[in-house]
């Protein structure tokens, strides 16, 4: 037991240590964690793209009615040619579902009805808590 309270700081020194080196600051870390720990919706498209731009008002609403629930990203492949390609896209939009770990869950190609992607986490098994907004309707 007693190595185990010498470990502790130690351990806790490194992680500091960590820290630094990466340039990452203990908030910035707390901050990246915590979006990691939910689930992320990335719809790839670009801004001139018509069923593109149609997604634009539904991923707006999903962010602010689901903040803290759910992390929406919106990432334009015609501006940032490499990041589509990076996740293997064929078409636009697309729409890919990452649980809380990062795992691909889901995708989508074309638009998507926000009920439609509400209905798709449900099946995922992730729960959204109902937004304020909804709950007075």
């Amino acid at each position: 037991m007693k190595s185990m309270s010498v470990l502790r700081p130690c351990l806790i020194v490194f992680a500091c240590l960590a820290l630094l080196a990466t340039g990452l600051s203990a908030s910035d870390a707390s901050a990246a964690a915590a979006k990691v720990a939910i689930p992320r919706l990335v719809d790839l498209g670009a801004d001139k793209c018509i069923p593109c731009r149609m997604m634009t008002p539904i991923l707006a609403e999903l962010a602010k009615e689901y903040a803290g629930q759910l992390d929406v990203l919106f990432i334009d492949v015609w501006k940032k040619r490499e990041e589509g390609e990076s996740y293997g896209i064929r078409v636009i939009p697309t729409q890919i579902f990452f649980d809380a770990t990062g795992k691909e869950r889901f995708r989508h190609e074309g638009f998507f009805a926000k009920k439609d992607i509400l209905a798709k986490w449900k099946e995922l098994g992730v729960e959204l808590r109902e937004p304020a907004t909804a709950k007075g309707n």
